[in-house]
């Protein structure tokens, strides 16, 4: 089956061709982190427009790349939320129409369930059941991962997600957006030792996550340490926000005695957690997978594959139908996904 996947959930577009017996056959993503680095955050007008303009070529692309042709096309799988309004329509109604043009069924995809099966993509995939730490932009989940489609909800932030919490503490030390990298790059030459901060809920006794704490108090110290030591207040906050989600995924697979974990999304390519969970993960009999790291961000890969698994599934297809009717979801609970059948 060949399945054609597109992403435009928030500040990139992605497109990819996954064919389920030869795999990735190729892929495309177009950033626009340029763009929205003059405002210090994505301005989600001028993300539609983006993905308007990037959409079609990108698709182009990836055809000219795979030697694959449209009329080949089994299905076309779109991100249908959660994400921006604005930038889901741009992606749910360019998939819809090629769908209907082609005489193919189109299927809307849930972006966090992208995330979640990527690590799925690569040459030594984790076998079900598995235990998934989603960091992935607004989202900070622990996910029991039985089947796709069978998650069910350990735990989810409070409030600021960790990838909020990088992105928020980097503005702070002035270091723009998007913070995360940046914030990586600059903590690497800092002493995580020298100045105390908290690890909220670490010790909570259940699974949920509270980053908005350990922002605020990196804000104390800014304000009064300015930022003359900021590669020192960087690597101690990327310490305490890895010290909690270490911490956190390994007790959810104690909990659910599961021997594999699998980390995804933007956070997910972070080397200080891939470092540690790899690390205490082997001393404790666990294995932790992550996906290829240009696809921890988002990507048309993760959509192809996801919409791969769903469109393989003879009830999903028959569920689908024809017509151009469609809607996206900018709020959408992952736990509420149903099983392939």
């Amino acid at each position: 089956m060949l399945v054609l996947g597109v992403e435009s959930s928030c500040d990139e577009t992605g497109v990819a061709l996954y064919d389920s017996a030869d795999g990735l056959l190729a892929h495309a993503l177009y950033s626009q982190i340029a763009m929205h680095n003059e405002y210090g955050g994505v301005v989600p007008e001028l993300a539609s427009r983006d993905h308007i303009r990037r959409i079609l070529p990108l698709t182009r692309q990836v055809f000219e790349k795979s030697g694959r042709r449209l009329s080949e096309l089994d299905g076309v799988a779109y991100t249908q939320g959660p994400g921006l309004a604005g930038a889901l329509l741009v992606g749910a109604g360019m998939g819809r129409a090629l769908a209907f043009a082609l005489g193919v069924p189109a299927i809307g995809v849930h972006h966090l369930e992208g995330h979640l099966l990527s690590p799925l993509i690569s040459d030594a995939p984790p076998a079900f059941p598995f235990v998934a730490l989603l960091v992935s932009g607004g989202h900070t989940q622990l996910m029991l991962v039985s089947a796709v489609g069978e998650y069910t909800l350990l735990g989810e932030t409070l409030d600021d997600a960790a990838g909020e919490a990088f992105d928020k503490t980097a503005q702070l030390l002035g270091l723009g957006y998007p913070g995360g990298p940046a914030l990586s790059r600059l903590a690497a030459a800092g002493d995580a030792t020298r100045f105390a901060l908290p690890r909220p809920m670490l010790n909570s006794g259940d699974f949920d996550f509270s980053f908005s704490g350990l922002k605020t108090a990196v804000l104390t110290l800014v304000r009064k340490q300015g930022l003359e030591h900021a590669a020192d207040i960087a690597a101690a906050f990327e310490a305490a926000a890895v010290d909690v989600l270490v911490g956190k995924s390994l007790a959810a697979c104690r909990h659910s005695a599961a021997n594999r974990l699998v980390v995804a999304g933007g956070v997910g390519a972070n080397a200080r957690l891939r470092k540690r969970l790899t690390a205490e993960g082997a001393r404790e009999g666990i294995s932790v997978f992550y996906p290829p790291l240009e696809f921890c961000t988002d990507n048309g890969a993760m959509i192809a594959f996801a919409g791969a698994q769903r469109l393989g599934s003879e009830a999903d297809r028959a569920a689908l139908g024809q017509d151009l009717d469609f809607a996206v979801k900018p709020r959408w609970a992952l736990a509420s996904l149903g099983p392939v059948k």
